[in-house]
């Protein structure tokens, strides 16, 4: 069994410990009580339970860490300690609907001696498949004990990549595109699966070959960012630099499809 450290241990029990009631919800989802939050971003009680469960057990283990969190925002901590970031529920769309794909997202942000904010430690919980790909930095990726590497395939023509797709309202419909447009003919193919969270993860494992997306908050993507690149990906925005949480774009992939995908992006965008 590998070692990890102890707080890949509190983020798994939290996913763990809010995993038994969301395949319970998902088993009744036509029961659900659902609120709309939005245009087509719904919120379930499942949720909310699952974000308030997984709030408890990281506040029992570092009470003065702050938490950025989809529903309940930030709840403010030590500004001088590292903090969690959480998306409980990453593919509510999929949940609401009966698609058994979702999953539960935790990373940690420190700061560098420098001050800049970095993603430490990064888990991806799938409740219904029970698979925890976890990351730290400098320590690879993982899928429960086994090494994760990116995909080493080299040719567009032969790589799968995942997308997301904007929806009502959300994102640049014609941008999208736009990228579509100028990927989509160069690969065997495209898949939009509804959890940015696990793209990443798959990317990381190498069943996706490179995934794009923009419009994404960090919740979504601060543990499958690290994820990738422990798994020896690259991770940019779309202008090939190191600004994704601030521009809210993605482009995952191994250094060889990188620069590829990149290439036939930035094209479609100039």
């Amino acid at each position: 069994m590998v070692s990890h450290s102890g707080l890949i241990t509190v983020m798994t029990r939290a996913a763990r410990k809010a995993a038994p009631r969301l395949r319970r919800d998902f088993g009744e989802v036509e029961q659900l009580q659902v609120s709309k939050k939005g245009p087509a971003d719904f919120v379930s009680m499942a949720d909310k339970r699952a974000e308030q469960t997984i709030i408890e057990e990281l506040k029992n283990a570092r009470p003065d860490w702050g938490i950025i969190c989809e529903e309940a925002g930030e709840i403010e901590g030590n500004p001088d300690k590292p903090r969690w970031i959480v998306d409980p529920l990453d593919g509510t769309t999929n949940f609401l609907h009966g698609v058994p794909h979702f999953a539960i997202s935790i990373a940690v942000e420190d700061r560098t001696p420098a001050g800049k904010r970095e993603i430490t430690h990064g888990l991806i919980y799938q409740p219904l498949t029970d698979e925890s790909f976890w990351a730290e930095k400098g320590r690879g990726a993982w899928l429960h004990d086994r090494r994760l590497r990116v995909s080493a395939r080299r040719n567009l023509d032969e790589a799968l990549i995942g997308t997301g797709v904007p929806h009502f309202g959300r994102g640049n419909v014609a941008a999208w595109s736009r990228i579509f447009g100028a990927i989509a003919p160069e690969v065997c193919g495209i898949r939009r699966l509804g959890s940015a969270a696990l793209d990443f993860a798959w990317v990381a494992a190498g069943r996706f070959d490179g995934f794009w997306e923009d419009d994404l908050d960090i919740w979504d993507t601060a543990a499958g960012l690290l994820l990738v690149k422990e798994a020896g990906g690259f991770v940019t925005d779309y202008r090939g630099q190191d600004r994704m949480f601030e521009r809210r774009e993605y482009l995952a992939a191994s250094s060889e499809l990188h620069s590829k995908l990149h290439k036939l992006l930035a094209g479609s965008l100039r």
